[in-house]
C-alpha cells in the first residue's frame, strides 16, 4: 500500500509504498477512504510524542470500509462503513470498565501508538470497544472531520464545561478545535466570543455563530475586554490552541466558578504553563482537561448532525491527495489557513 512515511523527527515525509497490514484477532483492517490533517499530527512528527516509535506513518483523524476483521471481532463486518476516536480503550482496565476509554490504561492511538492513516490501509486494534458506525447520509470526508478536533471539542464543552444554553463560551484559538467550539456552542444555545491573532479565521468563526470576535494582535486586554463584554468573565473557556498565553488568559477571563477546558496540546518545552491560581482558589474556578471523545458517546453528536443542529462540514476548507499532505503537514507549525484539510485521494 501507499502510506506517507518519516524516518526521523522533523525529516521530510515521503510517499513509500510498505506491506498491507493484517488485522490482530480483535482488531479490523480498514480502506481509508478520508483523513483529517492535525496538529496533533505535526506534534508528533516533530518528536513531541513519546509513544512514537521510528519509522512512522502519522494520521487518526479517519473514515472508511472495513475490508478485513479479526477472529475475536463480534460487531462488525467486511464492507460496513465507520469512524472512531483518536483514542482506543482496550476494553478491560478499570478505567474502561467504567466507560473512560479517553483514558485507557493501555489505550491503543493510530499515528501515535501505531502505525496511522496517512496510508491507504490502517489497521485498528480493540474493534468491538472503538468503531462507530456511520450514518449513511454522512460522508467519509466529514465523518473524518470528527475523529479529533471536533469530537474533542464536543466533549469538552458538553461532557467537561457542561455548557447550556445561554451561558457564556471564550474560545481562546481559532483553528479547527476552535471553530469546532464555536459551532457547537451555537448548537446548544451558548454564546461564544472567539479570540485569535488573525482576521480571516475570526470571519470564519462569525461566520460559524461567534457572538464575539476578539482580536488579540490588536487588543490591549484579551481578558478584560471579556469580563467586560460578559459582566464578570466567561461560564466557560477553552485553550484550543495550546499555549502558555492562551492558557493563562483561558483561565484569567472566567467568572466566579467557571470552568476552564484545556483542549488544545501543551508539549515539550509549553507543557507546564503559568496559572493564575490566586484567581482559581479565591473564586472556585474548575481547571479540566479533554481528551477525545469514547465511541459509546458519539450518538448525541451524530444525532445532532444528522439532524442539521450541527454542520460540521461547513468546517472543512480543504481537500488534498496523499501526496499534497505531506507539505500540508510539514506547514502546520506555522498555523497556516483557516479550517479543516481532509485527505481524500489516495
Amino acid at each position: 500500500m501507499k502510506a506517507a512515511v518519516y524516518e526521523s523527527f522533523g525529516a521530510s515525509l515521503k510517499i513509500e509504498d510498505v506491506p498491507d497490514p493484517a488485522p490482530c484477532p480483535g482488531g479490523v483492517v480498514i480502506r481509508v477512504e478520508a483523513n483529517g490533517i492535525c496538529r496533533s499530527d505535526w506534534h508528533g512528527w516533530m518528536g513531541h510524542d513519546p509513544d512514537i516509535s521510528l519509522p512512522h506513518v502519522p494520521g487518526h483523524e479517519l473514515a472508511g470500509v472495513i475490508e478485513a476483521i479479526g477472529g475475536e471481532v463480534v460487531h462488525w463486518r467486511p464492507g460496513d462503513r465507520v469512524t472512531l476516536p483518536f483514542v482506543c480503550g482496550c476494553g478491560s482496565c478499570p478505567q474502561c470498565a467504567v466507560g473512560d476509554q479517553q483514558v485507557c490504561d493501555h489505550q491503543f492511538q493510530p499515528g501515535f501508538t501505531h502505525w496511522g492513516s496517512f496510508a491507504q490501509y490502517v489497521a485498528i486494534d480493540y474493534a468491538d470497544t472503538n468503531l462507530v458506525g456511520l450514518p449513511e447520509t454522512l460522508d467519509s470526508v466529514t465523518a473524518a472531520s470528527l475523529g479529533c478536533r471536533f469530537a474533542t471539542s464536543f466533549r469538552a464543552l458538553v461532557a467537561q464545561g457542561k455548557l447550556t444554553g445561554g451561558q457564556w463560551l471564550a474560545v481562546h484559538g481559532c483553528g479547527g478545535v476552535g471553530l469546532s467550539a464555536i459551532m457547537i456552542a451555537e448548537a446548544l444555545g451558548a454564546r461564544a466570543i472567539a479570540v485569535d491573532i488573525e482576521q480571516e479565521k475570526l470571519a470564519l468563526a462569525q461566520e460559524l455563530g461567534a457572538a464575539l470576535t476578539i482580536n488579540a494582535a490588536t487588543c490591549g486586554d484579551v481578558v478584560a475586554a471579556i469580563r467586560d463584554v460578559t459582566s464578570g468573565g466567561a461560564h466557560v473557556s477553552v485553550d484550543a490552541l495550546g499555549h502558555p498565553q492562551t492558557c493563562f488568559n483561558s483561565v484569567s477571563c472566567l467568572r466566579k466558578r467557571g470552568k476552564h477546558v484545556q483542549i488544545g496540546l501543551m508539549l515539550a518545552d509549553q507543557s507546564q504553563p503559568r496559572i493564575p491560581m490566586d484567581r482559581v482558589i479565591a473564586h472556585e474556578l474548575e481547571i479540566l482537561g479533554s481528551h477525545g471523545m469514547q465511541a459509546h458517546c458519539y450518538t448525541r453528536m451524530l444525532d445532532m448532525i444528522t439532524a442539521g443542529k450541527l454542520q460540521p462540514e461547513k468546517l472543512i476548507r480543504r481537500r488534498v491527495s496523499l501526496e499534497e499532505s505531506l507539505s500540508v503537514l510539514e506547514s502546520m507549525g506555522r498555523f497556516p489557513g483557516t479550517g479543516v484539510t481532509v485527505i481524500d485521494r489516495f
